[in-house]
């Protein structure tokens, strides 16, 4: 049996796939963990909207009682906003158990590329990958992520790694994968809230259209994902020594409450909010919709250019 049977695909996104009309997938586990209801809901239909306006069709990927959904929307999404922290958190390790459960969980990036793939979507959205956790050559903490990036033929945009990782040490997993990482318009690798981690990407882009011709010489080499690197808005970033401060405070706070393993990124998104005053979140939200726009222009380039292929 294929991991097809379990795929749950909405009329629109079937529909647009069929067609070979630009499609972009969404991660849910920034619904459910990232930010509390109702912003969360107010942020999914607003990254939606942004997708639509430049010219895709949104695809936001949930596990849902015992299906793999692809395209969940309307009265579905607010259930899944609603529900929020008391969902699962779904890795890739995961996945057949939720199934048999029924469980709502949200996706990280690992298991919506999985779902993604079996779809037969091949762009992807997201507000930060998930890397190697400081501190991580004593706990072993490397998110499934970056292995997935290796072997699944999805490219993700992303506004870097989350600054509450160690980004250097996340980079050179990511080079032992043979993932590459591509800026977009930089040269520099983002930190999530700030533009420049210190880091150098592989290869500088300038458009969507050299993206996506990045993306089918991948796939006709048979190769897995592409991890395209997208800068905070300059609007929106966050003083970068600011943040540090904040995230080093987090740290501190759940070590001594004990975090750890996957419980540990959502309670430092959570804690870094509280202490900055609701700042970190604010431009969360401005990261997402950019990813989501840069996306979009992606995807609509690779289906035109798989159009003029097939022509």
């Amino acid at each position: 049996m294929s991991g097809k049977a379990y795929l749950s695909v909405s009329n629109e996104v079937k529909a647009a796939l069929a067609a070979n009309k630009p499609v972009v997938a969404l991660e849910s586990t920034i619904v459910t963990h990232g930010m509390p209801y109702p912003q969360n809901l107010e942020m999914a239909r607003n990254v939606e909207a942004v997708i639509r306006k430049a010219g895709a069709v949104p695809a936001t990927i949930a596990i849902m009682d015992g299906r793999l959904c692809v395209g969940v929307s309307g009265d579905e999404l607010e259930r899944l906003a609603q529900t929020g922290g008391k969902a699962a958190k779904a890795s890739r390790r995961d996945m057949a158990a939720l199934l048999a459960s029924g469980e709502i969980a949200g996706t990280t990036v690992a298991t919506t590329m999985q779902i993604a793939a079996l779809a037969g979507i091949k762009v992807f959205a997201t507000g930060g990958i998930g890397g190697v956790h400081r501190g991580a050559e004593e706990t072993f903490d490397i998110s499934a992520d970056l292995e997935e990036l290796g072997k699944t033929p999805v490219t993700v945009v992303c506004a870097g790694a989350k600054s509450i990782l160690d980004i250097a040490k996340t980079l050179e997993v990511l080079e032992t994968n043979g993932v590459p990482v591509l800026g977009y318009q930089t040269e520099d690798f983002p930190a999530f809230w700030a533009r420049k981690s210190g880091q150098k990407v592989d290869h500088r882009v300038e458009s969507a259209d050299d993206i996506a011709r990045i993306i089918a010489i991948q796939a006709d080499l048979g190769m897995g994902g592409i991890l395209v690197a997208n800068p905070i808005p300059e609007s929106a970033e966050l003083d970068p020594a600011g943040i540090e401060a904040r995230i080093v405070e987090a740290i501190a706070d759940a070590g001594k409450q004990g975090i750890s393993r996957k419980d540990t990124t959502p309670y430092l998104l959570k804690r870094i909010f509280e202490l900055t005053e609701g700042k970190s979140l604010a431009a969360n939200i401005a990261l997402v919709e950019n990813n989501a726009q840069v996306a979009a222009e992606i995807a609509v380039a690779l289906a035109a250019r798989q159009a003029k292929r097939g022509a």
